[in-house]
């Protein structure tokens, strides 16, 4: 994933993110989550703080966790676009 569209992606859905963030990397606090607001840099930088990381190792943790999301938003929407139309039918 490109920087530009791994911001993108962790900006425009950061709501639906955020909860998992915590799941994801449990050593960052609610207050951490807070501060970051789907600023990707500011989201490497903890994950590089707490968990004694470099950048890219965090960077790259970023990249898996935003695609696993991605993908399971798109198969969600497909499951709803399938319910629709079969009740359409």
């Amino acid at each position: 994933m490109k920087d530009s569209s791994l911001h993108d992606t962790i900006q425009g859905n950061w709501k639906q993110l955020s909860g998992g963030v915590r799941h994801e990397w449990g050593k960052l606090t609610h207050n951490d989550v807070e501060q970051i607001k789907g600023d990707v840099e500011m989201l490497v930088g903890k994950i590089e703080e707490r968990y004694g990381v470099t950048r890219a190792e965090a960077r790259k943790q970023i990249e898996l966790w935003a695609a696993r999301f991605l993908a399971h938003h798109i198969e969600q929407k497909r499951g709803q676009a399938e319910q629709s139309q079969a009740a359409e039918s």
